[in-house]
């Protein structure tokens, strides 16, 4: 059965929407571009070392900014907000923004992060009012998975940050693992098996052209229908409806009750007509797409004592102007634009 979002106390009845009639729903907010892993589809150790210059703290937005921003967002039909990064359990005290974000009506907060705080921060997190949490693991195997998060973080404390936040409410808890081929797929099959039957969700995500440094290459991509096709030979599996207009993952079911996975397939099967989401930036540019080249400054309008309408104006503006299909597009041309990189904007 499909489920509707419930429009939240406060929200437009009417979103604005894009030159393509895609409504504005889903602000992604990464509030920094810091993070504690160095993994190779992300940030690469070779572009990302020691001497990388990351934002200076005083250009990030504040915690205030950025629930100011986020109340404008909703009064004008965002439903569902996400935290992310960088790895945003690095941010300072994030705990008292997931409380301010939190006494907005009826938003749909959650949080994405690679889950090396996660055990640590699961209590205060709920406590603050997050609802959900997803983490990022791309491999049970401890070996594969240091390798790919180049930091040598073994899989046990991400585990254990997963089960933590499970008994903590923050569920359904979303297991998002990068696929990347000759690296990590003969560890699809064992993270369904980990996951089966423990009202935990793993989704298998194809690797993308995020950015210019992570060395993407299509040949690398294992393709959602190879994925299915690998757990179906495991698993019987039948297809359920998506959860709202514009959910990126494909759903599936284990037939006997178990619980179901995700398929993202921003590569092969492109979702780019029903995207609803926007991105905010760590200093406060917004963004409107995963694969965009710049964005609109957002930080200047606060900061320069703009009223919450002149920067609800703005924002209207951005949207009812996008026209992005990145994913529908994709060609030799587009894949040689400079474009944001995933630890600044999330994925």
């Amino acid at each position: 059965m499909t489920s509707e979002r419930v429009i939240p106390p406060g929200a437009a009845e009417a979103p604005v929407s894009d030159t393509r009639g895609r409504p504005l729903r889903d602000l992604r907010i990464s509030v920094t571009d810091h993070c504690n892993f160095r993994c190779t589809y992300c940030m690469p150790r070779e572009v990302f070392g020691k001497d990388y210059e990351f934002l200076p703290h005083q250009a990030l937005l504040t915690f205030e900014e950025i629930d100011r921003l986020a109340r404008v967002f909703v009064a004008n039909g965002v439903h569902k907000i996400r935290l992310t990064g960088g790895e945003p359990l690095l941010r300072k005290n994030i705990e008292r923004l997931i409380e301010m974000l939190a006494g907005i009506p009826g938003i749909d907060l959650t949080l994405t992060t690679n889950g090396s705080l996660l055990a640590k921060k699961a209590r205060a997190l709920k406590a603050a009012g997050l609802k959900r949490a997803t983490v990022s693991l791309d491999s049970l195997d401890d070996e594969v998975f240091r390798a790919m998060n180049d930091v040598d973080f073994p899989v046990a404390r991400v585990l254990e940050g997963i089960e933590t936040a499970a008994a903590e409410g923050l569920t359904p808890v979303k297991i998002n693992m990068v696929v990347k081929r000759g690296l990590n797929e003969a560890s699809i099959v064992p993270m369904a098996r980990r996951f089966k039957g423990t009202g935990h969700i793993v989704r298998f995500i194809e690797f993308m052209d995020v950015g210019a440094s992570n060395g993407w290459k299509l040949d690398e991509v294992v393709p959602s229908a190879e994925v299915l096709r690998t757990l179906r030979a495991e698993w019987p599996l039948e297809a359920i409806d998506p959860n709202y207009t514009g959910e990126v993952a494909e759903r599936w079911r284990y037939t006997d009750g178990s619980g179901e996975i995700g398929l993202i397939s921003s590569v092969t099967q492109a979702f780019c007509s029903s995207c609803t989401r926007a991105r905010l930036s760590p200093e406060g540019r917004l963004y409107t797409c995963l694969f965009a080249t710049r964005g609109e400054d957002f930080r200047a309008l606060l900061r320069s004592n703009r009223s919450d309408e002149e920067i609800a104006e703005r924002l209207r503006g951005v949207w009812s102007a996008r026209a992005d299909r990145y994913s529908e597009l994709r060609s030799e041309a587009t894949r040689g634009e400079r474009k944001i990189e995933m630890h600044y904007i999330g994925g």
